[in-house]
C-alpha cells in the first residue's frame, strides 16, 4: 500500500476528507485544505481539537496563523496536517512489530 493510500485513509476517519484511494500528494493535499476551509468558517474548535490529536506542535500552528505568513491560514494547517501524517506513516513503518503468535483476533 503507498503512504498517500494510508494518508487518505487516515484523514477520512480523522476529519471526513473524502478523496480516491489512487490521489497523488497534490489532491490528497487539495482535499485536506479544502477540509479545513470548511473547519476554519463553521468549526475551529474541531479543527483544533484535531491538531491537538494529531501532536501538530502548537508552534507551528501559531506561525501558520499569523497575519504576515504568505500561505493562506487554510494552507499553511492543511499542509501541517499532510505533513504530520506523513510523519506518522513513517514512524509505523519504521517501528512496526511482528504479530505475537497466538493473540491473532
Amino acid at each position: 500500500m503507498k503512504d498517500t493510500e494510508i494518508i487518505s485513509g487516515l484523514v477520512q476517519k480523522d476529519i471526513g476528507v473524502e478523496v480516491a484511494q489512487e490521489a497523488d500528494e497534490q489532491e490528497l493535499l487539495n482535499a485536506i485544505i479544502d477540509r479545513v476551509t470548511w473547519m476554519l468558517r463553521y468549526d475551529k474548535d474541531l479543527l483544533m481539537s484535531y491538531l491537538y490529536r494529531l501532536d501538530v506542535l502548537e508552534h507551528k500552528i501559531n506561525m501558520a496563523l499569523m497575519p504576515g505568513n504568505p500561505m493562506s491560514a487554510e494552507e499553511a494547517l492543511g499542509r501541517l496536517i499532510f505533513e504530520r501524517q506523513k510523519e506518522r506513516v513513517e514512524t509505523r513503518k519504521r517501528y512496526k512489530t511482528k504479530p505475537i503468535k497466538g493473540w491473532e483476533i
